[in-house]
Parts: structure tokens; sequence; C-alpha cells
């Protein structure tokens, strides 16, 4: 199994996982930006050490689906990321574009 797919195989068990606790919104946001942080020092560390990579496509899909601040502070914390400037605007885009959808989806589906 590559990465790739190991990396969605688990962002979908968090999924699955968080739809069986307590306030499972909150707690799919809670373990998407954990496995967001986690993804992040995977990848820089195989970076560093020369390993097979992490897509930047793949980090953007953390980040859209609700691991955006996960991902910020991986990110700073491991200084990953940050002077890309292509991935930089991709990442901005995703973030706005997972806080209209919040926004949309609490305006039209309120608690």
């Amino acid at each position: 199994m590559n990465l790739n797919r190991f990396c969605y195989l688990l962002l979908a068990l968090a999924a699955i996982g968080s739809a069986f606790l307590p306030h499972p919104v909150v707690m799919w946001f809670l373990l998407a930006n954990v496995l967001t942080l986690v993804v992040y020092g995977g990848d820089k560390m195989a970076a560093r050490k020369a390993w097979r990579r992490v897509p930047e496509s793949t980090l953007l899909t953390f980040g859209f689906v609700g691991g955006w601040p996960g991902a910020i502070l991986g990110q700073q914390l491991f200084r990953h990321k940050t002077q890309k400037q292509p991935f930089k605007t991709w990442f901005i885009i995703s973030v706005i574009l997972n806080v209209a959808l919040l926004a949309g989806l609490y305006h039209f589906y309120p608690y």
C-alpha cells in the first residue's frame, strides 16, 4: 500500500470512528486536526531523510476536510511547506472553501 492511500485510509477511519463518538462533528475536527498534524510531521521527516513523500494534493485535502488548524500548526511547528508559494496559495484557497462550507452548513442546518 502506498503512502498516499495509507493517509486516505487513516482519514476514512477517523471519519468512521468519529461517527460513533458523542458529538461526531466536534470529534471529526479533533481527529482530522491531530491526523493532519501527524501527516505534516511525517512528511517533514520523509523530506529530511529522502524517503517517499506525501503528495501535496493529499496535504491540501486534509486541510480542506477540516484539518487546516492542524496543518497551520504543523507548518509552523515543523517549518514545513512555509516557503513554497504555489502550495501556500492553494492552501489558503482550501481554508477559505472549508470555512465557507461550514458557514453554509451552519446557516442552512443549524443545531
